[in-house]
């Protein structure tokens, strides 16, 4: 599936409109260069899911948990992460057990450790809107992406 975003707002409306369909154990990966609206499209999800506060990239702490009552969600930013190694260090494996949704921007920092995701979300400039192409690799990525539009 591809989208045309106009904007930033679009970024974010399209986010809000995944965080109905997440459920725990998901996992979904942010591809897009520096700039691309990775971050823009988490500060939707997290908009959708009910937070109001404020919505960085956890660029320095590498992951940055919101906790949703019945369901945790994990934004990770490897953009720094310089050997997938660091991973291990970090207790990834424990974030991917189910437990909660995990959003990973820069994933290909971690190839070789990180598992694989439910779904990839690719984002790249066409002028000034955003193209994004959404690609299930999984029955619970194909139940998430199911009525997007």
């Amino acid at each position: 599936m591809v989208l045309l975003v106009p904007d930033e707002q679009g970024m974010e409306s399209l986010g809000a409109a995944l965080a109905p369909r997440l459920r725990a154990g998901q996992a979904i990966f942010l591809h897009g260069e520096l700039g691309a609206g990775k971050t823009t499209m988490v500060r939707g999800v997290l908009r959708g899911l009910g937070y109001a506060g404020s919505v960085k990239s956890p660029t320095y702490t590498l992951v940055e948990p919101y906790d949703f009552g019945d369901f945790r969600m994990y934004h990770f930013d490897l953009y720094r992460m310089e050997d997938p190694e660091e991973l291990e260090f970090l207790g990834i494996r424990d974030y991917f057990q189910g437990q909660g949704v995990c959003i990973v921007e820069w994933p290909e920092r971690g190839v070789g450790i990180l598992p694989r995701p439910d779904v990839d979300v690719f984002i790249g400039r066409v002028d000034h809107a955003r193209s994004v192409r959404l690609v299930s690799n999984s029955d619970d990525g194909a139940v998430l992406l199911s009525g997007l539009e």
